[in-house]
């Protein structure tokens, strides 16, 4: 999400000689046992360099990046890796050399890494709210002009063509340009190592022909367990909120929201067919949004979501056994069942409040933002992004374990947060 931190230019990064061999996802685990992936999301944050408001490079996160991955790569219980979205913060811009340089950098990683965008690398891009408070490098509406300020090369500008974002922040060309750097080859990983997923962009309903272009959600089957992604981005209602701030949202927006949603749902639909018919022992759902997270907003913020969690909760209850939702946006790490309305949070303590995570919702339950649900085998981790000192979950998955639900446990999941104190 575009909240609460900093940018930089684009940096070489250099690659980090690491004693791990690549290892294949069929050796890092025997299929049936136990699978321990490391999972991690909004990251890496910083503040992107503009002049003419006096702003200047904040880049230590993108510079702790080697080191980052190295710590997952000398794990050698690791098989697989998980983004939950958001490569750069709100004050970044959006543009090729950054999103090529994350793609650079994930190439070290020894193991299969699993990618779902975030708001802040497309849905977000169109953000800026003046000269002197620039967001991602897009623009906003001017009433008088009737037209867009852009956040020019040398300040603000109404010439697309002198944009210091990527296509002046235009959403869907900035999803084609992450589409391009990271899914370039349907069915493929990031990374390095072998897992083999199947792509929307080829296994889609062919009843629905335009839900091809979905290529970044993915799924895939591993030790008895199904796992799934969906692009739907937080921060901005699902992307209801209007680009550039213009007064009413255009068609190409409402298009984009509406198809890619419905395309999330068919999605959602067929990994619980795979895991009916493969009687698999759980589902994995794998998102960026934190769709009950307030954000200081009002609960209709949140109403745009509500198609996908209908369809989780639903297909939840009818699957019937375990389903995990791992998801970032929001920060803060938390751990709870936001579709059951008795069900117990935990989670870190917000620095900004001293109080912890859950009380950022009434009666200390995320529930309450959607209270429509009583799906008692559904849990969700959210992971902790953004600041420093950087971290990552790491989640085993054993298909023959029953844990009881705690902070640290359900059903076949226990987790444990790797926070990194060096970086």
């Amino acid at each position: 999400m575009p909240r609460r931190t900093p940018r930089r230019g684009l940096i070489t990064l250099v690659a980090v000689g690491l004693a791990c061999s690549v290892m294949s996802t069929t050796a890092a685990s025997a299929a049936g046992g136990p699978l321990t992936v490391a999972v991690f999301g909004d990251s890496p944050y910083g503040r992107s360099a503009y002049a003419p408001a006096g702003q200047s490079a904040d880049t230590s996160q993108f510079q702790k990046t080697p080191a980052f991955i190295g710590t997952i790569n000398s794990d050698p219980t690791i098989g697989d890796v998980i983004h939950v979205g958001d490569i750069h913060s709100g004050k970044e811009f959006c543009t090729e050399d950054y999103d090529a340089s994350i793609a650079s950098a994930w190439q070290t990683f020894t193991k299969p890494l699993v990618y779902t965008p975030g708001d802040n690398e497309w849905a977000d891009c169109h953000k800026a709210s003046s000269l002197t408070s620039p967001g991602q490098g897009g623009g906003f509406y001017d009433s008088a002009s009737g037209g867009i300020s852009y956040i020019g090369t040398n300040g603000l500008s109404a010439d697309p063509a002198d944009c210091a974002g990527y296509h002046c922040g235009n959403p869907l060309d900035n999803l084609a340009e992450v589409r391009k750097d990271f899914f370039a080859q349907p069915g493929h990983t990031l990374g390095s190592g072998t897992l083999d997923v199947v792509s929307q962009a080829t296994a889609h309903d062919p009843s629905h022909p335009a839900d091809a272009q979905y290529v970044e959600n993915v799924r895939w089957e591993q030790n008895d367990i199904v796992f799934v992604t969906i692009n739907a981005p937080g921060g901005s209602n699902n992307d209801a909120d209007p680009w550039y701030k213009v007064p009413t949202a255009t068609q190409a927006q409402i298009d984009e929201r509406t198809n890619r949603t419905a395309a999330d749902v068919r999605w959602l639909g067929a990994a619980f067919a795979d895991a009916q018919a493969g009687h698999a022992k759980a589902v994995v759902i794998s998102v960026q949004a934190d769709m009950w997270d307030l954000d200081g907003k009002a609960k209709g913020h949140l109403t745009n979501y509500e198609p996908i969690i209908n369809q989780v909760a639903a297909k939840t209850t009818a699957f019937g056994r375990p389903v995990l939702m791992l998801n970032g946006d929001s920060h803060l790490y938390r751990s709870d069942n936001p579709l059951s309305p008795t069900a117990p949070c935990s989670g870190e303590t917000d620095p900004a409040t001293g109080a912890s995570v859950c009380a950022h919702d009434p009666d200390n339950s995320a529930w309450n933002e959607h209270p429509y649900y009583n799906v008692p085998n559904f849990h969700r981790l959210v992971v902790h992004g953004s600041t420093t000192p950087l971290e990552w979950l790491k989640l085993t998955a054993d298909p023959n374990a029953n844990y009881p639900v705690t902070g640290t446990t359900y059903g076949p999941f226990s987790w444990q947060r790797m926070q990194q104190p060096q970086l």
